[in-house]
């Protein structure tokens, strides 16, 4: 009677072990060849393998990507944050030189870090805390910042170092 039971599915496990009732094993139970995921026991005779795939409920804050180091540790924090260090003060020159009346100057500075700062990412292989996102997503933001905030200070008005003839049309169209 026990055996009809079991082969019908809707028995107990063979080890006398309850089913869950949806159909799946239980968590404790891999199944047979199988490894123990994350957080079960393993069986006789099996060793505790780690998954290499992200669990689907993480326990811990992951480090992020920018908490490494440019430089290795035994040199002070400000060197190496070089990167960082590098694109700020460039940033700080940039408006320094806009303050003191030169815009188009003082922008191209600030445009030029931003290029830079995604260059860096690009290529550097630790650039500290100028890593704030993904290297793709960081590298796709300074540059486009970067490319904009450069072609708005050579089209900056009086005088243009950079003339676009869709843009007199489009300003015409929507000022004027």
């Amino acid at each position: 009677m026990r055996a009809e039971h079991d082969a019908s599915g809707t028995g107990g496990a063979p080890g006398g072990a309850p089913r869950p009732k949806n159909g799946t094993r239980a968590a404790a139970d891999p199944g047979p060849g199988k490894t123990p995921g994350p957080g079960q026991p393993a069986g006789p005779g099996q060793s505790a393998a780690r998954s290499r795939r992200f669990p689907t409920v993480t326990q811990d804050t992951a480090r992020p990507e920018g908490g490494g180091r440019a430089i290795p540790g035994a040199v002070s924090t400000p060197a190496r944050q070089w990167p960082m260090l590098s694109v700020l003060a460039a940033t700080a020159v940039g408006l320094l030189t806009t303050a003191v009346g030169q815009a188009r100057v003082g922008c191209l500075v600030i445009g030029v870090a931003l290029i830079a700062a995604a260059v860096m990412r690009r290529v550097l292989p630790s650039v500290g805390m100028l890593a704030v996102r993904s290297r793709f997503t960081d590298m796709i933001t300074y540059g486009v910042l970067g490319v904009a905030i450069t072609l708005l200070a050579l089209v900056m008005e009086p005088g243009p170092w950079l003339h676009l003839p869709f843009l007199e049309s489009a300003v015409r169209f929507t000022v004027r």
